[in-house]
């Protein structure tokens, strides 16, 4: 794989048939994915995808809109993909995943999008999205720990606030901005993935995701709320197991309408 910015890599080891760019929720570390690396071993290479302004590119200029970053992530993408891949994408990062798939729909090697945590495209932004990012200071700290996710010395800390939230803050506007355009559904198959107990993710909310996709919906649920891979990242990394073993060929591994219970 030809390095880029755009990518973070850990220490995959040898050649996998199959890769999956992860994208994180608002404010989330791309580097987090990098621990999945080891649930899926040789069967994928996880690349963790990190946007100018984050993480070891926080020198450069942050982009400031969803479609500014859905075009350098795609850009980025078809630049180094030589295998076999799939797009994993948590909340913020599942609505910039369908973004990135929009644009690169016409890569062969494209497979699937996996769409974890996020309603339906058209249905964003919410209004609860749209009143939290207007928000600053301690009411922005509590209006998002609706969400789940901030650690309980984060929310009891200010400095430590004002430290690590700018860049949540900044991730929630880019959501209430987002401005969802009608396009052809994707060729790929999508798989969404929630938590049973999410408050942010309705079965109302999910499926409007039947119209974005050609190519088949599967539908799980895993124990738990917003981050319900918290402590399970196997909640993700044996459906990312199954989903890749099935990427040998266009279409393949395309199940339609299924709904399965994760345990």
């Amino acid at each position: 794989m030809t390095s880029s910015p755009w990518f973070l890599r850990g220490t995959a080891g040898a050649r996998q048939a199959a890769r999956v760019y992860c994208f994180p929720h608002a404010g989330g570390n791309p580097r987090a994915f990098l621990g999945w690396q080891q649930d899926l071993g040789e069967d994928a290479e996880v690349v963790a995808v990190c946007p100018p302004g984050r993480g070891p590119r926080y020198r450069e200029t942050a982009l400031t809109t969803v479609p500014e970053l859905a075009d350098g992530a795609a850009a980025a993408i078809a630049a180094t993909a030589d295998r076999p891949f799939v797009l994993f994408g948590h909340s913020f990062g599942a609505v910039l995943a369908f973004e990135v798939a929009r644009r690169i729909g016409g890569l062969p090697d494209f497979r699937h999008l996996i769409a974890s945590g996020c309603s339906a495209p058209e249905l964003l932004p919410s209004r609860r999205i749209v009143e939290t990012a207007r928000l600053e200071g301690r009411e922005f700290t509590e209006a998002v720990g609706f969400f789940g996710g901030l650690p309980p010395e984060v929310v009891a800390d200010e400095a430590l606030q004002e430290l690590l939230l700018p860049h949540l803050r900044s991730d929630f506007r880019m959501v209430a901005e987002y401005a969802y355009l009608p396009a052809p559904p994707l060729d790929v198959p999508v798989t969404l993935i929630n938590g049973s107990d999410d408050p942010h993710v309705t079965e109302a909310g999910l499926a409007p995701w039947g119209r974005e996709c050609a190519g088949g919906l599967a539908q799980h649920w895993a124990d738990g709320g917003h981050f319900y891979f918290d402590g399970n990242p196997g909640a993700v990394t044996d459906l990312l197991r199954s989903l890749v073993r099935g990427t040998g060929a266009p279409g393949a591994n395309a199940p339609v309408d299924e709904h399965v219970e994760l345990i």
